[in-house]
Order: C-alpha cells, then sequence, then structure tokens
C-alpha cells in the first residue's frame, strides 16, 4: 500500500505509543488533530489532511470516544525505521 512520507511519520510515532487527539465544532465535525508522542511532544507533521487519509484507509481508529490509535491495518502498513534516539 501506498503511503506517503508524513503519513508514514505519524504511522510510525503512533506504532510507538502516540496518539491523536481531535477538537471538534458545535455541530460534531473535526476541525483540527494533534498527535502526542508517548513522550508528551507535538507532532506537527500531523495534519487534518493526513488525519483524513488515514482514517479513510482504516489505519487509525477510535474506540469510546478516546484519542485515536494505530490500527492492525496501520502496524501492517507502517515500514520499520531506525529510532533517533
Amino acid at each position: 500500500m501506498n503511503v506517503s512520507k508524513f503519513e508514514q511519520r505519524v504511522l510510525h510515532a503512533l506504532a510507538q505509543g502516540a496518539s491523536i487527539r481531535v477538537e471538534k465544532d458545535d455541530k460534531g465535525k473535526i476541525q483540527s488533530v494533534i498527535c502526542v508522542t508517548r513522550e508528551g511532544w507535538v507532532l506537527s507533521d500531523c495534519t487534518l489532511s493526513t488525519f483524513r487519509s488515514l482514517k479513510r484507509r482504516r489505519m487509525i481508529g477510535s474506540r469510546l470516544s478516546s484519542p485515536y490509535r494505530i490500527t492492525r491495518e496501520g502496524l501492517i502498513a507502517v515500514r520499520a525505521q531506525l529510532d533517533n534516539r
């Protein structure tokens, strides 16, 4: 499956324990997204268009109104990367 560079970065962060928090308007439409890593840093590569693309392909999901996390399909699509620590 073709995954862009930005989507790959977001999926890799999610695979390491990050989560995506969404902000909705009064009608329930998603206005903005924030990807927070497990260390508490904000990932700037996670934009609204990247979020929608990953959600459309079912690589991320939310259960019981919790923050979005990576799904099984997302784990399969993510490529191995060196951890820059």
